[in-house]
Parts: C-alpha cells; sequence; structure tokens
C-alpha cells in the first residue's frame, strides 16, 4: 500500500529551507504534499490538522539563537509538540527543524532534511514488515 506522506515547512529563512526541502526530495523520492508555514512554532498544528490524512509526516525549519531566550522556548515548544503528536497518534513525524547559533551554522545544516526523510521513511517501511 501506497504511503501518504505531507512535509511541512517553516519559510522564516527562507534560503535555509530551500536547502532542506531539496534535500528532502532527493531523499524521499516518492509523491509527497506539502505545506508552507512562516515559522516552526506553527508545524504543530498544521500537522495536527492534518494527523488522519497522511500516514507520516517531515517537520522542517530553522531556528537561530538570537540575544533572548526566544530561541530556547520556541524550539523546545515546537520540538516537545512534534514528539507528543507522533507518539499519541503512533504515526512516525521526520524531524528536520535546526536549532542553531548562527546563520554560518544553518547553512551547514541544510541537508538535515534527507535524514528525516531516510528516519521518516525507514519508520514507515518497518511498519508495513510488522504488519504483513
Amino acid at each position: 500500500m501506497k504511503k501518504k506522506i505531507l512535509v511541512v515547512i517553516a519559510n522564516y529563512y527562507e534560503s535555509i529551507s530551500d536547502g532542506l526541502l531539496n534535500s528532502t526530495k532527493e531523499a524521499l523520492k516518492v509523491p509527497f504534499d506539502l505545506i508552507y508555514v512562516p515559522g516552526i512554532f506553527e508545524i504543530p498544528v498544521t500537522i495536527a490538522k492534518n494527523i488522519k490524512k497522511y500516514d507520516g509526516f517531515i517537520a522542517l525549519g530553522c531556528v537561530i539563537k538570537g540575544e533572548t531566550p526566544h530561541f530556547d522556548f520556541i524550539s523546545r515548544a515546537s520540538i516537545d509538540g512534534i514528539m507528543k503528536l507522533s507518539i499519541e497518534n503512533k504515526k512516525p513525524i521526520g524531524n528536520g527543524i535546526i536549532t542553531c547559533l548562527n546563520k554560518e551554522q544553518a547553512l551547514l545544516r541544510r541537508k538535515k532534511g534527507r535524514e528525516a526523510a531516510t528516519a521518516l521513511l525507514s519508520v514507515l517501511d518497518s511498519v508495513k514488515t510488522l504488519a504483513e
């Protein structure tokens, strides 16, 4: 059975988001739907709204640390929200959200989408294998 995948991408840092998405596409090699959101904080609610429509999800985005604790709050809330959704709904969510201290680090990590896609596909395949 073909699995339905949704990629939710925060495009606050467009050049970084583009790299994350491109590396995701390289690894997925299967059709997927795509939703853009303004920032990573909006990713969990977007996945929640679509949780019953898809078999798996990939969350993509970037947070860069500034001079206030905002980075810590947004990062923690988003990652915790994604993990909670995954566990409660028993659906895999590949985490391609990068948290960096500066833009240079973020640019070096744009391939993280590939890792998130590979992890998602691995989990979806293991679920299929066990169910067969």
